[in-house]
Formats: C-alpha cells, sequence, structure tokens
C-alpha cells in the first residue's frame, strides 16, 4: 500500500533557470518596438502574408519550414495579410499584432541560451564552462538583433543546438529505451534544421559523421551482443536518416496543402502544377479534353522555365531575306516562343492523310509515333523546318510557317510525336500530363526552345529551332499542351471566332503530391533569382574581423536606430578560441606522433569531442561561405559563431585543469577569465542602444560607437 503523505523529491538548476530567464528577457522585452519593418522583414513579411491567403510562392533562399513557422506566429496574432511590405522602415497599422509577427524567433533565439548551457554539459565540461557558454551566448548583441525580429536565423541555430543536445544526451545516457526518443528528437531537429535553411544541411551532415563514428566504435565493442549491436545501428539508422527525410517531405506537405491558390510565381511550375491550384490556369483548363485528337486546337507551352515561360507562337511576320551578318533565310512566317497568353498561340493537330481540322465523332487520340502535322490557328501556316540555319543559332535548323514562294522549296511539315515519360507503347498524348518532343521527320531535329531572344525585326520574342537529338539538351526539348479544346469550325473565318471563345468538356486530372513535391524541389534549387549587389553586403573575412555591420532600421527623425553588430569583445574572444584550440590540438597531435601523452585517453577523447562538434560546426558553417557567388551579409556568420561560443569556455577549463599545474597560473588564469566575460557584459551594455533602438543617442555618441572607420553608423546632429 501506498504511505501517505506522498512526496516528491527533484532538483532544480538554478543557474539553468536564471540563464534561461534572462535569455527571456533580452529577447522578448519591448518585442514590439520598433513598430515598423526591419531589415529583411520587407521579405520574409511578403511570404507570410501569401500564407495568410493561402497563395502559392516559391522561395529559392530556402525550404518552407521557416516560413510556416513565421506565419503560424502571424496567424497565432490575427494576421490577415493585408499588409503591403513594399519598403524597410514602412510603419505597422495598429490592427496587426507586432508582438506575434516576432515571437516565434524570439522565443527560439532565447531558448538557444539554456540549449547552450545543457550542451556544454553534455560534452563532459562543468557547470562553470557551461554558465560561460551561455553567458556569452546571452549577451551577443549580433545574436539578439537577429532573434528580436521576423528572421529565420534564430530559428536555424536553435534546431541545431538542439540536434546536437539530443544526440548527445542519447550517447551518454544509460543504455535504456527511453534514450532512444532523444535520438528521434535529434533527427527531427536535424530535420527542422534542414527545413528551415539549406545552410542546416552541413550542421546535419556534421552530427551524422560524429554519430559514424560511435557507431563505428559501437560495432568495435566486444562487450556488446550482434544482436544488440543490429538493434543500435536499426535504430540510429532510421532516426537520423529515415526520420528526417520523412519530416523534410513533410514540411512541404504541410507547405502545398496550406498553400492551394494560384500566385504570382505560377508561371515557373508545370501548367499541370499549376492546374492544381485554385484560380489562374486551373480557371482556364478545367473541364478540358485529357486525350489530344486529330483536330484539337492546342496552345504548347515549352518545359523550360528559363529565360521565361512562353508558348509556341507565329504571327503574319517573316524571317528577313538577308540577317544582319549576310547570312540568307528562307523568308517563310517566323515561329517563336511568345512569353504572353495569346490568340496567335494556339495550334490544331491535323491528321497528314485528311483535310479535316476538326475533331471526328468519336474523336481520334494522337499516340507515340503518330506523325501529324501542326496548322497555325489563325494564319493557317504549317510548322515547317529544313535544312536553313536559325537566325540567331545558325549550328541549328530554322523552323517556319510554311509559305510556297515556288522556289524549289518543298513542305518539310511532318513531325512525329515522341512521349518520352511514356508507360505503354501506345500510350495517348494528354492534355497537361504528358510532356511530348516533336521530331521532325525529314531530318529527326527536335523542336527546342534556344532561348536566345530575337532582333527587332522579331519583336524580340525567343527562338525556336530544329536541334539534332544528340546535340540538344533533354531539358530544352520538351512541350506541354497546356489550354486545350475540341476544334469544330473547318472553316478559317469561324475557326478564328472559336479560338476566342473556347469550350470546355468535363475531365478530372489530378498530379499527385509527390509529383508537386518533386518539381517544387526542383525548382527550388535550379531557379535562382540574379543576385545584385547590396549597400550591406560583405564577405567572409569581413565577419571574423568585424569590419562589416546592417543598419536594419533608421528613426525618420530621430537617432534612434538598430544595427547588426557583434559583441566585439565576445568576437574576439570566439576567434582567438578557434586559433588557440588548432594550435594546441596541433602540438598533442606531433607529441602523441613521438610517444609523448600530456593528457590521459579520457581527457584526450574530449578534447578531440568538442574539436569535432565546435571547430568542425564552425567550419562547416563557414567555409561554404567562401565558396559561394552570391550576396552575403553577416547574420550569415551567426550560426558558425554559436560553435565558438561553445568552444572558448571548454577550451578555458581543459587549460585550466590539463595544463597549468601551479595554483598561482590558475588564480591568474580564472582572474583573466572574469575580466573577459566583465568586458564582453560592459561591452553589450555599451551598444545596447544600437541592439534594442533605445534610448536615443545623440550624434556625438553615436560618433563614439563607431569602433571601426568602416562600420556604416548613422547621425543627426541638431
Amino acid at each position: 500500500m501506498a504511505q501517505f503523505p506522498l512526496v516528491v523529491t527533484t532538483q532544480v538548476d538554478v543557474v539553468l533557470v536564471l540563464v534561461s530567464l534572462l535569455a527571456l528577457w533580452t529577447r522578448l522585452s519591448y518585442l514590439s518596438y520598433p513598430n515598423a519593418v526591419v531589415f529583411d522583414e520587407v521579405y520574409y513579411g511578403q511570404f507570410v502574408s501569401l500564407y495568410m491567403k493561402r497563395v502559392f510562392f516559391i522561395d529559392d533562399s530556402g525550404p518552407p519550414l521557416g516560413h510556416t513557422i513565421l506565419a503560424l506566429g502571424a496567424y497565432l496574432g490575427g494576421f490577415d495579410g493585408n499588409f503591403v511590405w513594399n519598403r524597410i522602415g514602412a510603419e505597422y497599422p495598429s490592427s496587426l499584432s507586432v508582438w506575434s509577427l516576432r515571437f516565434l524567433p524570439a522565443l527560439c533565439g532565447a531558448l538557444c541560451v539554456p540549449l547552450v548551457y545543457l550542451l556544454t554539459l553534455e560534452l563532459k565540461f562543468s557547470h562553470l564552462s557551461a554558465l560561460g557558454a551561455s553567458v556569452l551566448l546571452l549577451l551577443d548583441n549580433s545574436l539578439i538583433v537577429q532573434s528580436r525580429f521576423m528572421l529565420l536565423e534564430s530559428l536555424l541555430i536553435f534546431f541545431v543546438l538542439l540536434s546536437f543536445f539530443s544526440y548527445l544526451r542519447f550517447h551518454n545516457s544509460s543504455h535504456s529505451c527511453f534514450r532512444y526518443c532523444w535520438l528521434l528528437l535529434s533527427g527531427a531537429s536535424c530535420a527542422a534544421a534542414v527545413g528551415v535553411k539549406y545552410m542546416g544541411v552541413f550542421s546535419y551532415l556534421l552530427l551524422v559523421g560524429v554519430a559514424s563514428l560511435h557507431t563505428w566504435h559501437l560495432i568495435g565493442d566486444q562487450a556488446v551482443s550482434h544482436l544488440s549491436v543490429c538493434v543500435q545501428c536499426v535504430c540510429r539508422i532510421v532516426c537520423l536518416l529515415v526520420v528526417p527525410v520523412l519530416l523534410y517531405v513533410f514540411w512541404f506537405y504541410i507547405h502545398l496543402t496550406l498553400l492551394d491558390r494560384s500566385g504570382p510565381h505560377d508561371q515557373l511550375m508545370s501548367p499541370a502544377f499549376q492546374a492544381s491550384l485554385e484560380g489562374g490556369l486551373s480557371r482556364i483548363t478545367q473541364g478540358q479534353p485529357l486525350e489530344v485528337a486529330y483536330g484539337s486546337q492546342v496552345t504548347l507551352r515549352s518545359s523550360v522555365s528559363q529565360p521565361i515561360p512562353c508558348w509556341l507562337h507565329s504571327h503574319k511576320a517573316n524571317y528577313p531575306i538577308r540577317y544582319e551578318n549576310g547570312r540568307g533565310s528562307s523568308h517563310q512566317q517566323q515561329i517563336t516562343c511568345y512569353p504572353f497568353k495569346d490568340v496567335n498561340n494556339w495550334w490544331i493537330i491535323k491528321d497528314p492523310d485528311r483535310q479535316e481540322l476538326v475533331v471526328g465523332t468519336p474523336p481520334r487520340p494522337v499516340r507515340h509515333g503518330d506523325v501529324i502535322q501542326l496548322v497555325h490557328g489563325m494564319t493557317s501556316r504549317f510548322l515547317n523546318s529544313h535544312d536553313v540555319a536559325a537566325p540567331m543559332s545558325p549550328h541549328s535548323q530554322e523552323v517556319s510557317g510554311y509559305i510556297n514562294f515556288n522556289v524549289s522549296m518543298a513542305a518539310q511539315n511532318l513531325w512525329r510525336v515522341n512521349l518520352p515519360h511514356r508507360e505503354a507503347e501506345s500510350e495517348s498524348w494528354k492534355t497537361i500530363l504528358s510532356e511530348v518532343r516533336l521530331v521532325h521527320v525529314n531530318t529527326s531535329a527536335v523542336l527546342k526552345l534556344s532561348g536566345v531572344s530575337l532582333p527587332d525585326w522579331g519583336f524580340r520574342q525567343l527562338e525556336v529551332v530544329g536541334e539534332k537529338l544528340f546535340k540538344a539538351h533533354s531539358s530544352s526539348l520538351g512541350w506541354t499542351v497546356e489550354e486545350h479544346r475540341y476544334g469544330t469550325s473547318q472553316e478559317q473565318k469561324e475557326r478564328e471566332a472559336e479560338l476566342h471563345s473556347p469550350t470546355h468538356i468535363d475531365v478530372e486530372r489530378k498530379i499527385s503530391f509527390w509529383a508537386k513535391f518533386l518539381e517544387l524541389q526542383w525548382k527550388m534549387l535550379t531557379v535562382k533569382q540574379e543576385d545584385s549587389e547590396h549597400k550591406y553586403s560583405s564577405s567572409p573575412l569581413e565577419w571574423v574581423t568585424m569590419e562589416t555591420n546592417i543598419a536594419y532600421w533608421l528613426h525618420s527623425s530621430t537617432n534612434a536606430q538598430i544595427h547588426l553588430i557583434g559583441n566585439p569583445v565576445s568576437w574576439g574572444v570566439a576567434i582567438l578560441s578557434l586559433l588557440a584550440y588548432q594550435l594546441l590540438a596541433a602540438i598533442y597531435l606531433v607529441r602523441r606522433r613521438r610517444g609523448f601523452k600530456d593528457i590521459s585517453d579520457g581527457v584526450w577523447a574530449r578534447f578531440v569531442c568538442v574539436g569535432c562538434v565546435c571547430v568542425g560546426g564552425w567550419v562547416v558553417n563557414f567555409v561554404p561561405f567562401l565558396l559561394m557567388e552570391k550576396t552575403l551579409f553577416l547574420y550569415h556568420y551567426l550560426p558558425a559563431l554559436c560553435y565558438l561560443h561553445l568552444l572558448s569556455p571548454a577550451l578555458l577549463e581543459h587549460v585550466h585543469t590539463h595544463l597549468l599545474s601551479k595554483a598561482t597560473h590558475r588564480r591568474a588564469l580564472c582572474v583573466c577569465a572574469w575580466i573577459v566575460l566583465t568586458s564582453v557584459f560592459l561591452s553589450y551594455r555599451t551598444f545596447c542602444p544600437l541592439t534594442y533602438g533605445t534610448p536615443e543617442l545623440s550624434a556625438n555618441q553615436l560618433q563614439a560607437l563607431k569602433w571601426r572607420d568602416s562600420w556604416d553608423i548613422l547621425y543627426r546632429y541638431r
């Protein structure tokens, strides 16, 4: 029987609670100030508004989870998406909850502080080192600024730190079933980090590398049974490989489920994807015939989305007799690719053995391997190609609308239908769902969008050519029937009127989630916006030396302003710790190679572990930026910086415990450590006006804060 009273005993880490409360205070206090758009809020806010309106979009900067989390905060605050994010500094309306927009990034930024404390303990360092690491993170002005606004870096850092803490807690725990919950949480956090920004991939790969080393040691442990080794290996594979992949796909499932309405980025997607969205193309294509038949009236969109989406087009204008370089042409009707909806985009599928340009009863579907003719709907010219050099791509064949000039140039207007992704040899050509290649029967050239703009005589439209299959890239050869109707008018005038007034037959068609996921993923990785120079862009080497800052917000009439500037003392300590660790590791390695063991194997293993996590984390989050050709900003350095804040106290403890033997030396090191921490706090207090935007400083006070000549701090003299 239970005895009364029931007593519950628990242990509370008061220091952990204290640093957590301080983190919440530094990140969440006065969160609604300033009541204006701050720097990249103007960028991410647009996506939040689209989320609120359930409008589809693509952001090539990363996966959708970060935007989803920001949108969740906006949704909880009652934001309806009706705000124009057109400039930095625009005032938020009183009806908009600014606090809710910024709450989740600020909360994640605050939670990073206790996570660093716990992570230091899992690296098997003392509570004092854990306190030092958490203080460095707590008082870093740049991390505070980045956390307090509707931005993604605090989310990324939180999930990365959570993944490493969870994995090390799993690794250090005793053998129990509950420890695998930590492993599962680690895998989920990795998926979340990658889902926020692709830079999370590098930290994920680092964690997988550390886990692989631990697993390899487990396999070599003869004290563990074969069955236990197999079970543990399977669990690690499932939690660290399978679960992250499934969750990564799940983030896209949420994204695509929520955003089911047509939006500004539809043009980048395939017709099938567009037709799956409410509004936009789906309003045009709803109820279209599914199977393309002889007599069908169609528009053919190029499967290539670069340079821009466009449709096979012709008009009453001929190629010039001679081009600017002196080469001659066929002087036949121009065939182009036009990036706008137009009646001249319509073509009719004709059976070469029949004269009818209407769909029979029942319709005769066009199948893979069939030979067809394509008749331009408005001019009745046949799509033609011949052994004449294309205007802008002389290595390719010209494609034209055939005109019989009686100059011994016979028509060559037969095209073979090729469905490269067919499931059967007799598969029919389908609207939206089928990608088709049109192979010229006489020359075996394939109809292709070259992507080159024609001169003024071609109205700056895009060139279409015939390309030999073995020369062409497969991605540029495909065409998709986007709009489709069954033609019913044989006469030209009636047909022209019909092309202006489409009719529909109800046919249901769907695109699977996996098809949408793969297409969206491919577009995010390949369709890049043009990078342009920015006033506050910088190079990675400038981050390390603190030669740059970013003005996030400036008051319109006073000197109040917010800047992304790091804490100079803690940033200096971080880079010195990195150099000191590398020097010490090199000395250890050389001496151990010569047979000298200055520290025990256990201490060496812990030293290597902290190097793998902290130095390795800095390397994988910093070095890739040296290789990137894109516009970079100071905030890209923050994830790498957090690893160095972890390293500094751990390295200090290692030196204090294992390298200094005299008590006086240890006391001197402790005094230096306290001086550094005091300097970190004083530096934090000094730059607080630029971190929180208050209190307002005078021009002279702002000038005194310009510690580097390269910093861009603005001030008004009054």
